[in-house]
């Protein structure tokens, strides 16, 4: 039997710019990769996936979505990890803009 492994994908950030961004990241997630289940509560979406997925094969797909979507300039995956949760999180970019006179 294969082992599953669990990791949190927050999406706190890209829910305050559409809730229907987050909708569409996980349809695009469950058909990217069908071997997964999620399930969403709140401003996390919990995936488990077979050990043998690798943690980057859910970073580049999050990434896929996000330049598909327009959004790869405005928001990014960050890795984090602390005792009991491990995933990733969709942060909004900082941006930086100076103006020269």
């Amino acid at each position: 039997m294969s082992e599953i492994k669990s990791f949190t994908i927050n999406v706190k950030d890209l829910s305050f710019k559409s809730e229907q961004h987050v909708l569409d990241l996980i349809r695009f997630l469950s058909e990217a990769l069908p071997q997964i289940t999620l399930d969403r509560k709140g401003n996390e979406v919990n995936v488990d996936m077979p050990s043998k997925l690798s943690k980057r094969a859910l970073r580049l797909r999050i990434k896929k979505f996000l330049y598909k979507k327009g959004l790869s300039n405005d928001f990014r995956p960050i890795s984090y990890k602390t005792t009991e949760v491990e995933g990733y999180t969709v942060k909004e970019k900082k941006i930086i803009e100076l103006s020269y006179y």
